[in-house]
């Protein structure tokens, strides 16, 4: 059987875990709203048309930053439309996915449903068709106490109380052609810039995030990071990075190693961040916001027709349907994203309903869990206090796309009094029994250990078939002397909890 050694330093601290790590993203796309976490009609639905049932399952989730609106819409979206009496709301379509937008759920509703998830809103404002005084508005509206014209207008619409959000996201993938208003860097970098000092004239404590490239692979990576930094890095607090991953042509063993394009993305973005501050001389670090990451069919859904000219309500739209290998590989993605939670400060999984999604649902009847629910859930429940960097002694393998990659990847996390090691084996064929040294821990219990692993690497849960795939027990996880040893199987995400 395969071996791996795995040594924890106590002093390899990355950074103190922050909760907006755990973020999720919820745009008018599709199902995601409407038929999503919104169905008046529906049995466990709330006054406001939320469905409790969807709500259960967010809180069980575990996300923490919801970004809103979008995503593509928000660069045709019009706050106003949003806000004020349902029955006169106008009804608009959206460029972004060619559907309709009833503005049933606006910016008031969304952050009463924030409420009931236990979760922050991070604003986006559109810079695609609108600009500077529409963001300042929408920030009045939403931020300001009382005694001002769109605050007194909040009020009047029934939210007395201000939403008082921090974060801001100044437009969405402004380097992309499918984007409604896209622009060059330079022109970007000079919108934003601006935007960015307006909003925190009225707001010094505004974190605000600005748009990097929508992807590693587009043509103009890295050199739109620098040239937009150039422009807004003393307004900024974030840049932000997007990445979607997929099997493509039956190479598992490169899709197992797609958590090395991320760190390439995660290096190569902070490089350029600190190569701008230190020509600017500053002393301030830019954050990176990995706002939109998942597991995402793209090419399939680019091969069909389901965005057309129909213009339907909530058509179904971009609502893939995940396998073990898909849960692996998110498990992986967010153990890199851990291991550089000294720069990736915040992280939205796009998206949470129906829409490429770790949480489906049926109209009028169930939401159930996808199997890249689970990596996310329970890294979420059992990451706390500080994330180490462990050193790994594994195996490797030869990807196509990649080129070597370790046969394992693991993080660790640890409050002094609980931690937890994240562990994933990539090999296809073989288990690994991996030997943990966590003497520095002080651990002397197995709390828990709990894997997402089945023998076919392609069993999905669907809705005649919720519960094929969950959390399966980790079995032989034994901790003596310091050492915690543990047989991995192929194709797995496994977390275990000690005390």
């Amino acid at each position: 059987m395969t071996q791996a050694r795995i040594s924890v330093d106590r002093t390899a601290v990355v950074a103190p875990l922050d909760r907006r790590i755990f973020g999720s993203f919820v745009e008018h796309l599709g199902r995601c709203v409407y038929d999503g976490i919104y169905e008046p009609g529906h049995p466990t639905a709330n006054e406001d048309g939320f469905r409790m049932d969807v709500v259960d399952l967010v809180r069980e989730l575990g996300s923490s930053t919801i970004r809103y609106p979008g995503g593509n819409f928000v660069s045709g979206f019009r706050w106003e439309d949003s806000v004020g009496p349902r029955d006169q709301r106008p009804v608009r379509r959206d460029l972004a996915w060619h559907s309709i937008e009833t503005n049933q759920v606006g910016v008031d509703e969304f952050s009463r449903w924030l409420k009931l998830t236990g979760s922050e809103l991070m604003m986006a404002v559109n810079l695609g068709t609108r600009g500077i005084e529409a963001a300042l508005d929408l920030l009045e509206y939403c931020n300001h106490p009382s005694g001002t014209a769109l605050s007194d207008q909040r009020i009047a619409n029934g939210t007395v109380e201000p939403h008082d959000i921090k974060m801001w996201c100044l437009g969405n993938e402004m380097d992309g052609p499918w984007q409604t208003g896209y622009m060059t860097a330079e022109d970007y970098g000079k919108i934003a810039a601006r935007t960015a000092q307006a909003m925190k004239t009225a707001d010094r404590s505004l974190e605000l995030v600005v748009c990097g490239s929508s992807s590693s692979s587009m043509p103009t990576f890295g050199d739109w990071e620098r040239t937009v930094l150039e422009h807004a890095y003393d307004h900024v607090d974030y840049i932000s990075c997007h990445a979607y991953y997929q099997e493509r042509g039956g190479d598992l063993g490169s899709y197992l190693a797609s958590s090395l394009d991320m760190q390439y993305f995660i290096e190569t973005v902070v490089a350029t961040a600190d190569h701008v501050g230190n020509k600017l001389k500053s002393k301030k670090k830019i954050k990176l916001s990995f706002d939109e990451w998942n597991i995402w069919y793209l090419d399939e859904h680019q091969a069909s027709d389901e965005v057309n000219d129909e213009w339907r309500i909530a058509p179904r739209q971009l609502e893939d349907v995940y396998s073990v290998a898909d849960a692996v590989v998110l498990g992986n993605l967010m153990i890199t994203l851990l291991k550089n939670h000294d720069r990736v400060a915040s992280a939205s999984l796009a998206q949470l309903v129906n829409v490429i999604a770790p949480i489906m649902t049926e109209p009028g009847g169930d939401a159930w869990r996808q199997t890249t629910f689970f990596p996310f859930s329970v890294t979420s429940r059992l990451a706390k206090g500080e994330i180490l960097k462990p050193r790994i002694d594994a195996g490797t393998y030869e990807t196509k796309v990649y080129g070597e990659a370790s046969l394992v990847d693991s993080v660790v996390t640890t409050d002094g009094t609980e931690s937890a090691v994240f562990l994933v084996n990539r090999s296809q064929t073989e288990a690994i029994t991996v030997t943990v040294d966590v003497a520095e821990l002080g651990a002397t219990t197995v709390a828990e250990a709990v894997t997402v692993w089945d023998e076919d690497v392609y069993a999905k849960n669907t809705l005649t078939d919720q519960n094929r795939v969950g959390l399966k027990q980790l079995d032989g996880a034994v901790l003596a002397d310091g050492a915690l040893t543990v047989t991995l199987p192929p194709v797995s995400w496994s977390a275990i909890a000690l005390a």
